[in-house]
C-alpha cells in the first residue's frame, strides 16, 4: 500500500498518542510512503513546543525527533511549491478546510498523480467526520479498516 503521512498520523505515533501505535504500524508496512516537508516542519515544531511547555522532557523529544528522522529518511518527501500552493488557494469540493489541511490535501493529490492506490494516514476528518469520503481519495483512520469513496 502507498501511503501519504499526515501530521496528525505521524504525531500520534511519535509521540505515543491513541493511536499512534496503529499508525506506526501502518507507515511500516507501506510499500511507499509520501509526505509533505509540511508533515516534518509540523511534528519538529510540536516536538519543540512540548518541550518548551513542559508536556514533554527533553529526553522523551530527542526520542521522538530520532524515530521522526529515522522513519521519514525512506519517505518521498514533496516540496510546497507552486504544483501545491496554486491548488491549495482554490476552493475544495467541501469546506471549509483550514490553512495546513488545504496545504496536504493538495500535496495528496498532487502524489495521487504520480502513484495510485494512495491511501492517507491521517487521524483528520473535517468537521463532519464524512469529509475524506468526499475527496475522491482513500483514507486510512484508526479503528477502521482504509475507507474509499463510493
Amino acid at each position: 500500500m502507498t501511503l501519504y503521512a499526515e501530521s496528525s498520523a505521524v504525531l500520534s505515533w511519535l509521540l505515543g498518542e491513541s493511536p499512534g501505535e496503529q499508525m506506526r504500524c501502518r507507515l511500516a508496512e507501506a510499500s511507499e510512503v509520501f509526505a509533505s516537508e509540511l508533515t516534518l516542519l509540523e511534528c519538529n515544531r510540536v516536538i519543540h513546543r512540548a518541550i518548551k511547555i513542559d508536556d514533554l522532557s527533553p529526553e522523551d523529544a530527542e526520542t521522538a525527533l530520532a524515530r521522526l528522522e529515522a522513519g521519514s529518511a525512506s519517505w518521498h518527501v514533496f516540496q510546497i511549491g507552486t504544483p501545491v500552493l496554486n491548488p491549495a488557494r482554490h476552493p475544495f469540493p467541501s469546506e471549509p478546510v483550514r490553512t495546513l489541511d488545504a496545504l496536504h490535501l493538495a500535496t495528496a493529490l498532487r502524489v495521487r498523480e504520480v502513484r495510485s492506490g494512495l491511501c492517507i494516514c491521517s487521524l483528520w476528518t473535517g468537521a463532519s467526520g464524512t469529509m475524506p469520503l468526499r475527496w475522491g481519495l482513500t483514507w486510512f483512520l484508526p479503528n477502521q479498516q482504509a475507507r474509499h469513496r463510493d
